[in-house]
């Protein structure tokens, strides 16, 4: 009896509904597209994408390129209609996983010079992204974009990683500007913590 479909199976039943592909390109378009919002390791993708064959929402076959074999995987109509049924459910509330702030939580373990340096990884990050969505932006203008048809949904997502991304950036440069008042880790000086939260 096949497993039951996982969210990162009907992410994979997701993008094979855009095209055929072969798990490396699996692996790549799931880390250049969704890894922004659902990051998975390359083991998971190729797990996952198993699954699908043995529930029967995709094919596997057997290819060659040059003398290098890999298996491409397609949707089959039954997986077409798992898709669209799983699009019909609730989704999980969505879950922020950041080993920095588990850092800031405990900063008063360390010192304030760290935890200023973990605030502005945070940043530096935010900008890495953001720099990178802009570039991934620009291809879509290109005339020979692949996925011309989707712009209008990716743009949707993308707009979402924008904001994130713009947030943490806006966080990091309040959270520095506040603790460089700060006299050291344990004495904040006359900073209002009340006032930071209203």
């Amino acid at each position: 009896m096949a497993k039951p479909l996982t969210t990162t199976s009907h992410a994979l039943l997701g993008l094979l509904s855009i095209q055929p592909w072969s798990t490396y390109e699996l692996a790549k378009q799931v880390d250049r597209s969704l890894g922004w919002f659902w990051p998975r390791t390359e083991r998971k993708i190729y797990d996952e994408a198993k699954k699908l064959v043995d529930s029967g929402d995709a094919t596997a076959t057997a290819e060659t390129t040059g003398s290098r074999p890999r298996t491409v995987y397609q949707i089959t109509a039954k997986g077409r209609r798992t898709l669209q049924g799983w699009l019909d459910q609730d989704s999980a509330p969505p879950k922020l996983e950041a080993e920095a702030l588990v850092r800031v939580f405990f900063a008063d373990a360390g010192t304030l010079d760290q935890l200023q340096a973990t605030i502005d990884d945070l940043a530096t990050t935010a900008q890495t992204n953001l720099d990178e969505l802009r570039a991934l932006i620009a291809t879509a203008d290109n005339t020979d974009y692949p996925f011309a048809e989707r712009r209008h949904i990716n743009a949707i997502a993308i707009r979402f990683q924008l904001d994130y991304n713009h947030m943490i950036a806006d966080w990091a440069q309040w959270a520095t500007t506040q603790t460089d008042s700060w006299n050291d880790i344990s004495d904040p000086n006359d900073w209002d913590w009340h006032a930071a939260l209203t």
